[in-house]
């Protein structure tokens, strides 16, 4: 990812889930905060009621992937977090992309779409 980095510590996760703005779908619920950088920075996490540890690295794969794809389109200075639902384990390499197309556009966060 040439614009982004991790999100790794749980401060940092916790901090977006109190003063971040939610949207959701059917797959994903996705957290986004202006971090006040020049970069974004990604988390992604699924618990354990959504399948076992393949499963959920499956479906964290599928987001990172399906964000690196589109990462040109996102806004530059955010922390942004997505949350597997169980509904996820079912969910293709393209549906992932068009869910977190869609859930940054209800947050306002591409390009052009301010």
């Amino acid at each position: 990812m040439k614009f982004s980095d991790s999100l790794k510590k749980n401060r940092d996760f916790q901090n977006v889930y109190r003063r971040g703005t939610s949207t959701a779908d059917k797959y994903f619920v996705m957290y986004a905060l202006k971090n006040g950088t020049e970069c974004n920075r990604i988390g992604i996490s699924a618990s354990k009621k959504v399948g076992n540890s393949v499963v959920r690295h499956t479906i964290a794969r599928r987001i990172r992937e399906a964000y690196r794809l589109q990462e040109e389109l996102f806004c530059r200075g955010y922390d942004v977090v997505f949350i597997a639902r169980s509904a996820a384990k079912d969910c293709t390499q393209k549906q992932a992309e068009e869910s977190v197309r869609v859930l940054a556009g209800k947050q306002h966060i591409l390009e052009g779409k301010k």
